[in-house]
């Protein structure tokens, strides 16, 4: 017995991108403390009053089938939430609530593409996006976006890999680069997919972590809430990464369309989760800019050490949790030099081309340990990057 195609060729016969944090996890394991700095996990745990919701929910009997779409009182919280941020009318209708982002990303994909379809996404990318698209049968076809135009894409490089596409993946605030798309960028992003028809399916888990700049959704350019999907997912706003919850906005035809496929695959999420997130909702954006604080800081914490040399240049964080760092200047690749430091400080870090081509020769460094603890590693990180010159 064979295993499908599809799924053998999940991530296009190459590695899946976290090879050094595997390896890091076995140094875990085997009794080697390391400083890990790869993953987006907050360093603090989910605030203690929506775990008890949740508990609360849970012994009322919430432990059964919940509504596929998702609560009726969710998906209205999620719609104004959306609707004040952004001025585009919302309604519950226009809301799908999802196992987490990640269920979000690879459902859209299967609602905007058939079979052998191209899908356009931003390199440097998250890692699962090019599996994500193959996993639905679709063909992944990154556009550059390079360190030389703050890595945003531009318009010339979308037209140039468009045609016979179906849609246009996009991530602002940007992991792993901490980009934020500002309004030059977006229209272009729109004329692109007005010009050839795609959908847009753009993922905001980070539209609460925004240091510079404003997060614009492209949902609320003209013309583009009919084409536009976006993801949103309570992981990053509200440190609930593991009760995988999160939600698509998008036009009502397509959301429905979308509640067929959860009737087939995931059946919906558990209802306690959901009360859970609707409470953490409710509280409001004290509680979104308490989960934010630590990284706001770090960012600053992080410019201040690194405007002191000259080795690693870091691409200026806009927003989400995290900052890329050039290293070229070392000589090494990303994969190299993540490696060496891993053996040398034992300081584990994400090498540039986890996540594509584009960001080669850098490294992703997640702001997401205490603030002595990343201090410290910072400080670590460039005295063995300057011994490395």
């Amino acid at each position: 017995m064979q295993v499908s195609d599809r799924l053998r060729n999940i991530n296009g016969g190459g590695a899946d991108g976290w090879a050094l944090f595997e390896r890091s996890r076995e140094m875990i394991a085997a009794g080697t403390p390391v400083v890990e700095l790869t993953q987006g996990e907050h360093d603090i745990p989910t605030d203690p009053s929506i775990l008890e919701a949740m508990h609360a929910a849970a012994l009322k009997g919430r432990t059964g089938y919940a509504p596929i779409m998702g609560l009726p009182q969710l998906r209205d919280a999620v719609a104004d939430r959306i609707a004040a941020r952004t001025g585009v009318p919302t309604t519950r209708g226009n809301i799908m609530i999802q196992p987490g982002g990640q269920a979000g990303l690879y459902a859209t994909h299967l609602a905007a593409l058939n079979p052998g379809d191209g899908a356009l996404f931003i390199d440097p990318y998250y890692a699962t996006y090019p599996g994500t698209i193959r996993g639905v049968g679709g063909l992944p076809r990154p556009v550059t976006a390079r360190p030389e135009n703050g890595f945003r894409p531009t318009v010339a490089d979308l037209n140039a890999a468009a045609e016979g596409a179906a849609s246009l993946l996009i991530n602002t605030p940007n992991n792993p680069t901490g980009v934020l798309y500002g309004a030059d960028t977006l229209g272009g992003i729109a004329q692109v997919c007005g010009d050839h028809d795609l959908w847009l399916i753009s993922d905001e888990v980070y539209d609460t972590q925004v240091w510079d700049g404003t997060h614009v959704s492209p949902r609320a350019l003209p013309e583009m809430a009919s084409r536009t999907l976006v993801i949103g997912s309570l992981s990053k706003s509200h440190a609930m990464t593991g009760s995988r919850i999160g939600w698509v906005c998008g036009p009502e035809d397509m959301i429905a369309h979308l509640g067929d496929l959860a009737t087939n695959t995931t059946y919906g999420v558990p209802g306690y989760i959901q009360e859970a997130a609707l409470f953490a909702l409710q509280a409001g954006s004290a509680l979104e800019a308490k989960v934010a604080a630590p990284f706001k800081r770090r960012r600053e914490l992080t410019l201040k050490a690194l405007g002191k040399q000259n080795v690693l240049r870091p691409v200026h964080p806009d927003g989400a949790m995290y900052v890329m760092l050039d290293i070229r200047a070392t000589g090494m690749s990303g994969e190299e030099f993540g490696n060496a430091l891993l053996d040398a400080e034992h300081i584990a870090v994400m090498p540039g081309e986890s996540f594509g081509q584009a960001a080669a020769g850098h490294i992703r460094i997640a702001m997401t340990a205490a603030d002595d603890v990343y201090a410290d590693a910072l400080s670590r990180i460039v005295s063995f990057a300057q011994s490395l010159t």
